[in-house]
């Protein structure tokens, strides 16, 4: 597993254990956990065992999603790749979701008996899980595709009249990680805002920045480029989405660079006097000069990639 699933993994289990606890002094001695078909309270727990019992159905899901990476063999691991991310994803937002709905319906009730229905925010929280798996399955399904023609790609030696295609994917594993964190606090101040713990104002304070972020590094956190016969394209994010495209006409040259970050300004799409960067490792980077501009991006293969848009480029009419 990745950083970034560690670091969600841990989050939704500290989470879990941690928000009934907090809410411990406005929680009865024990707390519904189950309601009737009705909408009404029919079972409970004590505090501890309310705030333990999803955490280990928690920990039990995510490690048996990393015992069935760890024993898979190397291409099944990469097919389970997605299968592991909706498991993760979605499961853990359920779980968070359905015990902030709990919480919300046992706060400062004196009994269990007089807790508030949960129908509403279960169904809300269904429906949140099962859109966040949709988009990571498609996500999946993208990358494992663009692999697939990565492997399968012409090289340099094609006979006449074959597509020339060059593609190479990136990522970085602490930019992701860095997503994740701070996707998972913004989840937190909506969960908190959904349990009753904080007020929404104070909750949209804190999520809005956070889950701006969370975004805006998952987009810099990985790249795929692809070389044809069409020019350049840079994709970013799982989806691909934004992307860069230059048509072959429009290249003046491409190289082959070695770059590190602090050359770069930093980490991510960087903007400096060498030129745009998207450096998520330091090493060989792509490098083409179109419109007057230099653009970088890190990926591997880079040489072979060059060397595709100069052969492109001598045989495009200018």
């Amino acid at each position: 597993m990745t950083w970034g699933a560690v670091g969600w993994c841990a989050g939704v289990l500290l989470v879990l254990v941690g928000m009934p606890l907090a809410a411990r002094g406005r929680l009865p001695e024990r707390v519904a956990t189950h309601w009737s078909g009705a909408g009404k309270p029919d079972g409970s727990m004590p505090l501890w065992a309310a705030a333990l019992f999803p955490a280990l159905v928690w920990a039990v899901l995510a490690l048996g999603v990393t015992l069935g990476l760890w024993r898979a063999g190397r291409g099944a691991r990469a097919a389970l790749h997605g299968w592991a991310g909706l498991s993760l994803l979605a499961g853990g937002i359920f779980l968070v979701g359905g015990q902030a709905s709990v919480v919300r319906a046992n706060l400062d009730r004196s009994d269990w008996r007089e807790a508030g229905s949960v129908t509403g925010w279960v169904v809300a929280t269904i429906v949140a899980a099962a859109a966040v798996g949709t988009v990571v399955w498609l996500a999946a399904r993208r990358e494992s595709a663009a692999q697939g023609r990565a492997e399968d790609g012409p090289t340099m030696d094609i006979p006449e009249g074959q597509r020339l295609v060059w593609l190479s994917r990136m990522s970085n594993p602490w930019l992701r990680a860095t997503s994740a964190v701070t996707g998972l606090v913004a989840l937190t101040a909506v969960v908190a805002a959904v349990g009753g713990l904080v007020s929404p104002h104070r909750a949209l304070t804190l999520m809005a920045p956070f889950a701006l972020v969370s975004v805006l590094v998952l987009g810099c956190a990985s790249v795929q480029a692809r070389v044809s016969e069409e020019g350049l394209k840079v994709s970013f994010g799982p989806f691909g989405w934004p992307a860069r495209h230059w048509a072959v006409r429009d290249i003046e040259s491409a190289r082959v660079e070695q770059r590190t970050p602090a050359q770069v300004g930093g980490w991510g799409y960087r903007l400096s006097g060498m030129g745009t960067t998207v450096m998520l490792r330091r090493g060989e980077c792509l490098v083409i000069r179109a419109r007057g501009k230099d653009f970088a991006v890190s990926v591997d293969d880079a040489e072979r990639g060059a060397a595709l848009l100069n052969s492109l480029g001598a045989s495009c009419p200018r």
